[in-house]
């Protein structure tokens, strides 16, 4: 190719701006190459901005520093028996080995900086080799003045996490709330981020301090600028552009005002996957196919699509789920528009909520992860009508605890009842009719939970039995933590819906996150990481933060490759 048939010359095209692919372009600069990124949205951040930000990193030195003690062999152990022996086992010992040090660099010589979460338990703890701690961080909160007019350009996070309009909240945020009267640093605490969010708004559409997944890729955004690390946005990509076999730059944009860039190093897919591909959905996905997502609706596969034109192969046999689920409630906004609220951990684990099928029947512990939540809705779809699912808890229960998107606290339900958010009678029986289950069922299951919740032993689905349920549950509640009586009403339900955070399914690649080809030979120039890269943990979730650690440490790896100075 002679040189005047390129608009751009570069040593690294990353197509994508979420967090795997902004740590690909950021390493790769911190290395010394020269970087575009081109983002098919107006802003960054996809899937990343909107989820909570957590990794899993066994073996962190975060988490090490503040007597946190972990063993990367003990994590092994757990995924090998979650997982098993399959085509990504090598992924995980290299992620494994290399998570820690990836995370040290990027604390070194970024504004990527990171907190221990300390106690966290692993969501298979009873597994051989989980840990109740250590294992998983968050990004530190982060001021978005620093992006100045930039900060626009920042994708928010769900608009039900937002309180007062525009005020994000973490978990310690919102413990410090509800204790604003109880304790002197409550409220000290509770006040100072109030405040800053009133003087926020008199510039900004929204607040500015920043935490959870809107902190990592505020993060990393800013750590691009800094380096000066051009990123095109509204530029998605529509072609590869080829050397023989090898791919060695692409063609960008709109039909109407495409460009052609020469990439040097190759190409780093991070599209985020197929999660709006309704193709891929239908092809990989269980059946019924999830009705909703929580991806970020640019994810619409681009990129994997053009790789397998290119006789990329997916990694789909060996998952044991195409995807990364949550229960989501859809909400209704006061301007029309219906959002999703994932219920993660604030409501399930709590005493006095079960959730039961068409037949008015417990079919989970509720209590358990959000991604085996799902996959029980499924299994018990096999034979009932689970799709929804339904939360069912006395009102008492909401005020005390919150629902969804219903806040703790709140007291009168009429505005959610009005846009049919929640259902609510008097009796169980009119509950059940309301939303369609068998009452004689309901009645059953709602006197049996009581009875256990009395004698403090979940006897059917063992609530309360492990750590994670323990954690999320409500310490101050005995004799069991996450069992509670429902008896005075009125009753509340809630339907729930199957929703994946993020693909499993995705690219077969090499270690260094080469795109592998039908004879499992790298395509020369092309590489893939975050969810366009098939995931290492092969659609189990083992904790925290499964899809966001691997973007990183992928991401990184991807860079460090094409920089040449990857130890393979």
């Amino acid at each position: 190719m002679v040189e005047n048939q390129w608009d751009i010359e570069t040593d690294l095209l990353v197509v994508g701006a979420g967090p795997a692919g902004m740590t690909a372009a950021l390493v790769a600069a911190n290395e010394g190459l020269d970087v575009v990124v081109c983002e098919k949205a107006s802003q960054v951040g996809g899937t990343g901005a909107t989820s909570a930000g957590t990794l899993w990193i066994p073996g962190n030195s975060q988490n090490r520093d503040v007597g946190f003690e972990d063993s990367p062999q003990d994590a092994a152990k757990y995924l090998d028996s979650l997982i098993g022996a399959d085509r990504t086992s090598e992924h995980r010992r290299v992620y494994l080995r290399d998570g820690p040090s990836v995370i040290d660099y990027l604390v070194q010589h970024t504004d990527v900086q990171f907190d221990p979460c300390g106690m966290h338990p692993d969501y298979r703890n009873n597994v051989t080799g989980a840990a109740l701690s250590g294992r998983a961080i968050v990004p530190k909160t982060f001021d978005g003045r620093k992006l100045g007019k930039d900060f626009d350009r920042v994708k928010p996070p769900i608009r039900e996490f937002l309180l007062m309009g525009g005020m994000m909240v973490g978990k310690v945020d919102i413990v410090n709330l509800l204790n604003r009267y109880k304790s002197l640093s409550s409220f000290c605490h509770s006040a100072s981020i109030v405040f800053r969010f009133l003087i926020d708004r008199l510039r900004f559409k929204r607040g500015t301090r920043l935490v959870m997944g809107n902190a990592l890729v505020a993060r990393l955004f800013h750590s691009l600028k800094k380096r000066n690390v051009s990123i095109l946005f509204e530029t998605p990509i529509q072609d590869f552009v080829r050397d023989g076999d090898a791919v060695i730059g692409a063609i960008l944009g709109p039909e109407e005002g495409s460009c052609r860039i020469h990439a040097r190093k190759g190409v780093v897919l991070a599209t985020g996957g197929f999660a709006h591909n309704p193709v891929y959905r239908e092809k990989f996905m269980p059946s019924p196919t999830p009705p909703y997502s929580l991806a970020a609706d640019t994810n619409t596969g681009e990129g994997i699509l053009l790789a397998e034109k290119l006789g990329a192969v997916f990694n789909s046999e060996s998952h044991q789920s195409a995807g990364f689920w949550t229960p989501v409630s859809v909400t209704k906004r006061d301007d029309g528009s219906e959002g999703l609220f994932p219920h993660l951990a604030m409501d399930r684990a709590k005493p006095g909520l079960i959730a039961v099928n068409a037949a008015g029947r417990r079919f989970v512990n509720e209590a358990v992860s959000y991604h085996d939540f799902v996959e029980a809705i499924y299994r018990s779809n096999d034979t009932v009508d689970t799709m929804p699912a339904w939360l069912i808890c006395e009102t008492s229960f909401i005020t005390k605890y919150g629902l969804g998107a219903i806040h703790p606290e709140t007291r009168d339900l009429q505005r959610y009842v009005t846009t049919d958010y929640v259902k609510v009678a008097d009796t169980l029986e009119g509950l059940a009719l309301q939303i369609g289950v068998d009452p004689a069922g309901l009645a059953d299951s709602v006197s049996r939970n009581n009875r256990f919740a009395k004698a403090g032993t979940d006897e059917d689905f063992g609530k309360g039995d492990l750590d994670l349920n323990r954690f999320n549950g409500d310490p101050a509640h005995k004799p069991n933590p996450c069992v509670g009586p429902l008896e005075v009403g009125p009753f509340a339900a809630m339907a729930v819906w199957p929703a994946e955070i993020g693909c499993s399914v995705g690219i077969s690649t090499d270690t260094a996150c080469r795109v592998l080809g039908a004879d499992d030979q790298p395509i020369q120039g092309l590489y893939a990481c975050g969810n366009d890269m098939a995931s290492i943990m092969s659609g189990a979730y083992p904790g925290p933060g499964t899809t966001l650690g691997p973007a990183i440490v992928f991401g990184y790896r991807a860079a460090m490759h094409a920089a040449g100075k990857l130890v393979l």
